[in-house]
């Protein structure tokens, strides 16, 4: 859906009200149905200039259009709403649920002191309350209860519960935020392991130094490995050990039958003989069978399957 002609979008502080605000306070809370009922439960494309609101729906169904996108909430969730975003609501009549608007001063400081690793207010997100639905909602009832009230102390429980219920969402933006960027950092682990990979299997190392030298936990390692190459970190290792070796055997193999000279076998670190050892021997002997058997394949065979292989890794 295209986004809507921002000039014909009218600029409100409250949904339908012509006053600048109608409150001292620097928040305003009334229930979703105190407005929408009004509107016949409709509340049209409109946007704040300078004013933040928070959505909870606790009950009951919201059809959301923002910037132009139309989604719904079936289930209770907070949407966030920053300024000058461009949104409206259709409400199913059994609705539940608060609107709180917040000013732009109450915004900076809530800000400042959620901190800079997430702009939980700055981003139009929907965050699902899941278990805590009961939770937010008593908090949202706390909220209307005391902006209604006159109680001593009120504005300042207000921003205190507003406070709370900021902690909530912007604890939901980190983790999803988290959860955004783990593709990314798994990839950078799996391409830094295969660096080191490459750079010491001709070495005895372990995968606790390969994970130590990437500044995580074997684990962490193993399942990075698992779920992106399907393998762990420690048979990465031996294939790429196993790589080596075939190509060393091909090339040097008949060099050590005729001048029994060290094969690859002392190259990569294993005290074996060319036919590379015990572990090596089953999986190389699937392609090249005379690697660990050189008394089945003639001189003549050997050479021409060097050949070959000389040309695959050119």
């Amino acid at each position: 859906m295209n986004k809507p002609d921002l000039p014909s979008i009218p600029v409100f502080k409250l949904y339908g009200e012509s006053l600048d605000w109608p409150t001292p306070d620097l928040l305003h809370c009334e229930t979703i149905s105190s407005r929408s009922r009004e509107h016949q439960w409709e509340i049209k494309p409109h946007r704040h200039a300078d004013l933040c609101q928070l959505l909870f729906v606790f009950k009951g169904q919201a059809e959301l259009e923002i910037e132009g996108q139309r989604t719904q909430l079936k289930t209770p969730a907070i949407q966030v709403l920053p300024p000058l975003s461009v949104h409206g609501f259709r409400f199913s009549e059994d609705v539940e649920g608060f609107i709180v608007t917040l000013a732009t001063p109450l915004i900076n400081h809530l800000q400042a002191q959620l901190g800079d690793a997430v702009h939980a207010l700055a981003q139009t997100e929907s965050y699902p309350a899941g278990a805590d639905g009961e939770y937010l909602n008593s908090l949202f009832c706390a909220l209307q209860a005391e902006y209604n009230g006159h109680q001593p102390a009120r504005e300042m429980l207000m921003h205190a519960l507003v406070s709370v219920i900021m902690v909530w969402v912007s604890r939901q933006a980190i983790v999803r935020h988290n959860a955004s960027q783990r593709p990314q950092r798994q990839r950078e682990y799996l391409n830094g392991f295969i660096q080191l990979v490459e750079q010491t299997y001709r070495q005895h190392v372990k995968v606790e130094d390969l994970a130590h030298r990437l500044g995580i936990s074997v684990s962490h390692l193993n399942g990075t490995c698992r779920e992106l190459a399907g393998q762990p970190a420690l048979q990465i290792m031996h294939e790429r050990q196993l790589l080596e070796a075939k190509r060393l055997g091909l090339k040097t193999c008949w060099i050590e039958r005729r001048h029994q000279q060290p094969g690859f076998g002392g190259t990569l670190g294993y005290a074996v003989s060319f036919w590379i050892g015990r572990y090596f021997q089953d999986s190389v002997h699937k392609i090249w069978p005379f690697t660990t058997r050189p008394h089945l394949i003639s001189q003549a065979e050997l050479a021409e399957q060097a050949r070959h292989t000389d040309d695959y890794w050119e």
